[in-house]
């Protein structure tokens, strides 16, 4: 792989989008939330669709006949691509102007420009925007979207807001997915989505203030901290899956009597009045910031803070001895979405191995694609300079290449239907309500 800029640490963060806040999601819906599911509960949040839809008809949206008949039609120029911050390449021309290099590569070899935004900061407040438009039949404005593997990627795919994939279409997934990432029990067969990155959420904390490392999900409530203590929300995944992990519980095949366990023991700690807030992804601003000691965290923020910010050397990052909780990223396409096929074709993209391998030595999380992290073990090797502290970090990182004693531990969410979404919500999301 040839030598490629380093990030500028000025680019780490992309702009987020304005928050909606669980509070708020339960005052649009007018309601409490015991009467609600996931899906009522969005109901009334979000926005119009940004563009009249351009897909052919004939055939029914994501079926082989709709899919050939885009072929004959072409991918279109423009593709509007969106994720969470801080999680692509960055880099600066020779003009110093912002570049994407892993997109400005797809653009030169297709001839397709890609609009890219980092506009979700959390699976369900995303939803809520977009909802209004999928309901209506409408395009979203986004051709490709990122959304973790829970209940909300579940409903989307309940409902058909998303478009089913022709893999005959992508041949790098094909022939270079790992089976971690293939057939995943979210989503047999991948029929929607196609894994942008994974990840580990276990607790970061600054070596400033927190001098005894943390070693089991409840030393995250140390009142020692109080105050300073961030707890991840969303739709309670990571925090009602450690607390049963807390308790002896298997997430994976746990039932609505371990929830309501899970549920009694974060509302006992967070009826301490210990925690400074639940977060979405602006946990991060607050811990740089120091306004947090100790919290919940993702794996590869923590680990780019470390290695491109000198300021944030004293952070550390680690999983409880309880276990590790592994989620995935999935691209995938909403339905009514202006350019399929360009969408599908730049999803297949990141699939090259060494696509893959520039993207994991930016973002530091664990590719789907593993022949890219053979190619990043290579660059470490061969790197000098700047270069060789941070691909030597990256390649030895067990949260980006798992380790068989983390890979041991490691747990898998809950993959819940029906009924047990409604259950689910009704027991965590009012906990987390700010």
């Amino acid at each position: 792989m040839s030598e490629q800029p380093r990030i500028d640490p000025a680019l780490l963060r992309g702009s987020l989008m304005p928050r909606i806040s669980r509070r708020d999601l339960f005052r649009y819906a007018g309601v409490g939330a015991g009467a609600l599911g996931l899906s009522s509960l969005l109901a009334a949040c979000g926005v119009e669709g940004e563009r009249a839809n351009g897909t052919p008809t004939g055939g029914a949206e994501g079926s082989p006949e709709w899919w050939a008949a885009l072929q004959e039609q072409g991918p279109g120029d423009l593709i509007n691509f969106t994720n969470w911050p801080a999680y692509i390449d960055v880099a600066r021309d020779q003009e110093g102007n912002r570049t994407r290099p892993t997109l400005d590569m797809f653009t030169e070899a297709t001839g397709i420009d890609a609009v890219y935004r980092a506009d979700i900061n959390d699976n369900l407040t995303f939803y809520a925007a977009i909802r209004p438009a999928l309901e209506a039949g409408q395009d979203t404005g986004h051709d490709i979207i990122v959304i973790t593997n829970g209940d909300t990627l579940s409903e989307m795919m309940a409902l058909g807001y998303l478009i089913p994939l022709d893999h005959s279409l992508t041949p790098n997934f094909n022939s270079q997915v790992g089976p971690a990432h293939k057939d995943p029990a979210y989503d047999a067969g991948n029929k929607y989505t196609m894994a942008w990155q994974s990840g580990f959420t276990g607790i970061a904390w600054n070596t400033k203030y927190v001098k005894e490392p943390p070693r089991k999900f409840l030393d995250l409530f140390n009142e020692d901290y109080a105050g300073h203590i961030g707890v991840l929300a969303g739709d309670g995944d990571d925090p009602g899956s450690y607390a049963m992990l807390a308790l002896g519980i298997e997430p994976e095949t746990s039932t609505p009597d371990d929830w309501q366990k899970a549920a009694d023991l974060l509302i006992e700690q967070r009826d301490r009045g210990i925690i400074r807030k639940f977060y979405d992804q602006q946990y991060l601003t607050d811990f740089e910031n120091e306004d947090l000691w100790i919290t919940m965290a993702w794996s590869g923020d923590i680990i780019n803070d470390k290695l491109y910010f000198p300021e944030f050397a004293t952070f550390e990052f680690a999983t409880p001895e309880e276990g590790a909780m592994l989620w995935t990223d999935n691209m995938c396409i909403p339905t009514k979405a202006a350019s399929p096929l360009g969408a599908i074709t730049l999803m297949d993209w990141y699939y090259k191995p060494d696509i893959a391998a520039r993207l994991t030595e930016w973002n530091a999380y664990v590719s789907p694609v593993p022949a890219g992290g053979d190619i990043v073990q290579e660059d470490a090797a061969t790197a000098k300079g700047a270069n060789q502290t941070v691909l030597e970090t990256i390649a030895g990182s067990p949260y980006v290449f798992p380790t068989p004693e983390l890979s041991s531990k490691t747990h898998s969410y809950r993959v819940r239907t029906g009924d047990e979404v409604e259950q689910w919500t009704d027991l965590f999301l009012p906990i987390f309500l700010d």
